[in-house]
């Protein structure tokens, strides 16, 4: 029998500097067997960082023409595109051309460096790419912080993000690498 996904109950509680934007958010979310807890953090990461009333979380990974995280318009086009990891030019490709927005939020410690090597030119068509570079301390820092009910209060100012809850605090500096032009 395949083992079934974990549910999570989380109370975000955003205050965003750099966007004026103040909110607090009520999220269930499902993790995919094969998704650890630092990815997992990383998603909720890119929650904070692009919160709105109309973000939301897909099917992800169970579904292969979705992101894992969007916003869509009333009339159903995709404002914002958001990908985990290091993800290849043909699947970036395809996003940009579907969604306004695609963000790519990559870690994985020292092979960002190299893959980002590898596809940098290629990425560079993409005009309305922003890819995100998170450091691996930190993606480990915030696995740290997960129980099956979190309480977590994300404050973001110049970039930096600040990442408290009961179980602990994480600074995260999280590197663009690309910029949409």
């Amino acid at each position: 029998m395949a083992p079934k996904a974990t549910v999570y109950k989380i109370t975000l509680q955003i205050a965003d500097m750099d966007r004026g934007y103040y909110h607090d958010h009520q999220l269930t979310i499902a993790q995919h067997p094969s998704e650890t807890d630092s990815r997992m953090m990383v998603r909720l990461l890119a929650f904070a960082l692009n919160a709105s009333e109309t973000l939301e979380f897909s099917k992800g990974l169970c579904v292969e023409d979705e992101p894992e995280l969007w916003q869509k318009t009333l009339s159903d086009e995709i404002e914002l595109w958001v990908e985990f990891g290091q993800s290849d030019e043909k699947w970036l490709r395809k996003a940009s051309g579907r969604a306004k927005q695609v963000q790519l939020f990559a870690y994985g410690g020292r092979a960002v460096p190299i893959w980002w090597q590898q596809n940098e030119k290629a990425f560079e068509r993409y005009k309305n790419l922003k890819v995100w570079n998170i450091p691996e301390d930190e993606v480990k820092q915030m696995g740290e912080l997960v129980s099956r009910n979190m309480q977590l209060q994300y404050n973001i100012s110049d970039g930096e993000v600040w990442l408290s809850s009961d179980l602990g605090s994480v600074q995260i500096n999280p590197e663009v690498l690309k910029s949409p032009h």
